[in-house]
This record gives structure tokens, C-alpha cells and sequence, in this order.
């Protein structure tokens, strides 16, 4: 029973809702496990978080809920269209740090960057405000967007004034800024394509994602670094639109399994864990034949239906493994060595690693 709530608590979207949530009990956590956030408030609410930018091992660092918790790559963080967000960044490091986003609003004292002095000095406390709207009419018979979209946010601050040193070393996350009434997802990934790694990892040690089957799973790819890149799953498609999912039998979204990634640009989108394809272990990498080659793969494991390990797909993880991504990069480039990669020791985030919603 213990491994099964476990289980349960590292494969799917802790609920994370303010100060309460810290003071359950660790048994009570497994009634609160879920991949929905609470019901949408109206437009106009303000939620509060608070992160910690942290050192981790293997000259690392990231971004936290709590101290001691920060991961690579950072919580999800998520609001609604016309919510405001309060982001409390608590530096605990000794580097010159930040946080800024994509996709919202903000004024240029949450900027984020040195330009306007928006950033924390070492063991700095520093609130930063995004705000988000909602479409609306325009002069023409034209609508300007809103912010629903899969953004993501980052350091601005460490090493240059535009935070190449924290980008290098995990300082990044995903941001959701979600319209009411789209639909929720049972799990949630994060998948960072920065330089030649992902999320700072490479194979064998790349992140395994798992879902069951049928489950509804929602990616979220973010680009970083200094190469470009393609994001391709394995027997699973997205129309290529806002939410990865066509809207009607007209909707003229181009479907696609395969799409762009590069630094600073980041997308989304939802998919049913196997479905046409069924269970088993399915690769997620870089289409860059050089870069997969180095080891930017990683696996999605899709388990059956009540959670067991379907047929061939622990041979196939084993196989992975076992393959040596390095070995080949060498032969086809001469002994060229992958870039920023994290020593084996260094483990990253619990694939499913938690979202926030703020108080």
C-alpha cells in the first residue's frame, strides 16, 4: 500500500493550494493527488506564490515551492486569463538572480533583468507580478489575444544580464496561463530541450515519463540554450494550436507529431496516453539526428489501463538503457563531447513534479 500511494504521488500533479496544503499530513496527501486545479475564480483574482532559488549538486540550481524542494526544471506554475500572479522569489544562493516570464504582463520592476534592476542580489527576497488578460474586440472587426497559452518562466540575471549562467545550470519552469473551461489533464510533463540536453540530463539518465492508458497527458516543451531543435513523440499526434486538440470537424489546425523547439520558444498541447497505439515504452527526443544521437531521448512509458507494465515494455527501457548515445556521437564527429551535461549523479525532478495555482 505504501509503494501504490508512492506511486501515486510521484506520477501525478501534487495540488499545491497555499499555506493548507503544507499542513496535511502525508497520508492525507493521497486525497488531494490530482492533475485538475481548483475551480477557476472570476477574472480578476490575485494569486500569491512563493519560490526559492536554490544550489543543487552537481553545480546546478532551481527553483522550489519550498526550501529544500527546488527541482530542474522548476514547479509548473499555472493561473487563468485575467488572474494576477504574485511570484515571491527568495534567493538563497549566492549568485545575482531572477525570474522572468513569458506570455504575461507585467511592469518593468517585475521585468526581471538587470536593464531595470529587476532581480535578487544574493539572499535577496524580491515579489515579481504578472498579470494576465482575456481576448478582446479591437477596432476593425479585429480581436486582440489574450494569454492562454503553455509559456514557460526563467532566470535573466546569472552570469550575464541575460541569465545565460542560470539557463546553463536549471534555473527555468513551465507557465500555463489557461482559458475557463478548457479542459484539465490527469498528468502533466515538462520537457526542457536546453543546449544538447533534457532538463539538463541526457540518456540513459533523461527523464521516463508515465501515464496509463486512456489517461489524458499534457506536455509542456520549452526551448533554451544555444541549438535549435524538433520535439517528436512517438505514436502520438497534436493539432498544432493553442491546446493540441481541434476544437470541431472543421478546425483547420495542421495535425503534427513532430514541431520546432528552439531556444526561447515553448508550446503545448494534450494527447490520450496510447491511444490507437495501446500501451508500451515510446520515445520522446530531438529529430536532430545528431542530437538524438548524443542522447537527447528520453522515454514515455504508457502502462496499462490498471497500472501494470505491459508486455516487452521493461525489455525495451532496459535497452535504452544500455545504448550508448555518447559512443555514437563520437564515431559520426570525432570524439565532439555533448554539451552542459549533468553528471550521472545529479538526479532531476520526479517527472511529475508539482504545479501551483498560488493561495
Amino acid at each position: 500500500m505504501a509503494d501504490l500511494l508512492r506511486r501515486l504521488l510521484s506520477r501525478r500533479s501534487v495540488l499545491v493550494t497555499g499555506a493548507a496544503a503544507a499542513t496535511l499530513p502525508a497520508a492525507a496527501l493521497g486525497t488531494v493527488v490530482t492533475g485538475n486545479p481548483p475551480p477557476a475564480k472570476a477574472a480578476g483574482a490575485t494569486r500569491k506564490v512563493t519560490i526559492y532559488a536554490e544550489a543543487l549538486p552537481g553545480n546546478l540550481f532551481g527553483y522550489g515551492l519550498a526550501p529544500g524542494q527546488a527541482t530542474v526544471p522548476g514547479p509548473v506554475l499555472e493561473m487563468y486569463e485575467g488572474d494576477t500572479l504574485e511570484v515571491t522569489l527568495v534567493n538563497t544562493t549566492n549568485q545575482r538572480l531572477s525570474i522572468h516570464p513569458h506570455g504575461v504582463d507585467y511592469s518593468v520592476d517585475s521585468d526581471g533583468s538587470p536593464l531595470h534592476n529587476s532581480f535578487n542580489n544574493p539572499g535577496e527576497t524580491r515579489t515579481y507580478v504578472w498579470r494576465s488578460r482575456e481576448m478582446f474586440a479591437a477596432a476593425g472587426r479585429r480581436f486582440m489575444p489574450g494569454s492562454a497559452g503553455y509559456w514557460h518562466y526563467h532566470d535573466h540575471a546569472m552570469g550575464t544580464d541575460h541569465g545565460t549562467g542560470g539557463l546553463i545550470r536549471g534555473l527555468y519552469g513551465a507557465l500555463i496561463v489557461r482559458r475557463r473551461g478548457d479542459i484539465l489533464p490527469d498528468r502533466q510533463f515538462t520537457v526542457v530541450f536546453n543546449d544538447l540536453t533534457i532538463n539538463n540530463r541526457v540518456a540513459p539518465n533523461a527523464p521516463q515519463f508515465e501515464a496509463n492508458l486512456g489517461q489524458r497527458v499534457e506536455w509542456i516543451a520549452i526551448g533554451h540554450g544555444s541549438q535549435f531543435h524538433t520535439f517528436h513523440l512517438h505514436a502520438h499526434r497534436w493539432a498544432d494550436n493553442r491546446t493540441g486538440m481541434l476544437e470541431g470537424p472543421t478546425d483547420p489546425s495542421q495535425v503534427v507529431d513532430n514541431k520546432d523547439l528552439n531556444p526561447g520558444s515553448s508550446f503545448g498541447f494534450q494527447v490520450l496516453a496510447g491511444e490507437g497505439v495501446g500501451p508500451g515504452a515510446w520515445m520522446y527526443h530531438c529529430h536532430i539526428q545528431s542530437h538524438s544521437d548524443t542522447g537527447m531521448v528520453g522515454i514515455f512509458l504508457v502502462r496499462n489501463a490498471d497500472g501494470s507494465m505491459p508486455a516487452g515494455a521493461q525489455e525495451a527501457i532496459d535497452k535504452h538503457h544500455g545504448h550508448t548515445h555518447v559512443a555514437a556521437q563520437q564515431a559520426a564527429h570525432g570524439a565532439t563531447q555533448p554539451q552542459f551535461v549533468a553528471p550521472p549523479e545529479v538526479r532531476g525532478p520526479d517527472p511529475d513534479h508539482q504545479h501551483v495555482h498560488g493561495d
